[in-house]
C-alpha cells in the first residue's frame, strides 16, 4: 500500500474537506477508486464501525480497507483523518 502524508497549515481543515481532497488524489491513479476505510480522529470516529479490534498495533478499520482492496492510504495532519481508497 501506498502511503500519501498531507500537512495542511493555516487553515481548518473539516472531514468533508480532507474526504474530497483524499477522493481528487485516489482519482489520479485509479478512476474507478473506492473509499474502503477512513478514520476521524477529531471526532473519534471511523469506518466500517463493526471492526473494533486491534490487529498488530493498527486498528481494526485499518486493517479492513488493507485487506479488501486497499492500496492507498492518504493522511491528513498525523492520522487526523486517514481515508484507505482501492
Amino acid at each position: 500500500m501506498k502511503d500519501i502524508l498531507i500537512a495542511i497549515t493555516g487553515a481548518d481543515l473539516d472531514f468533508e474537506t480532507a474526504r474530497s481532497m483524499a477522493k481528487i488524489i485516489a482519482r489520479q491513479e485509479n478512476a474507478e477508486t473506492d473509499c474502503l476505510a477512513w478514520s476521524d480522529a477529531r471526532r473519534q470516529s471511523h469506518s466500517p464501525g463493526c471492526v473494533q479490534c486491534e490487529i498488530k498495533g493498527k486498528p481494526g478499520w485499518e486493517v479492513y480497507g488493507e485487506n479488501h482492496g486497499g492500496r492507498l492510504k492518504i493522511i491528513f495532519n498525523d492520522r487526523e483523518y486517514v481515508f484507505i481508497h482501492s
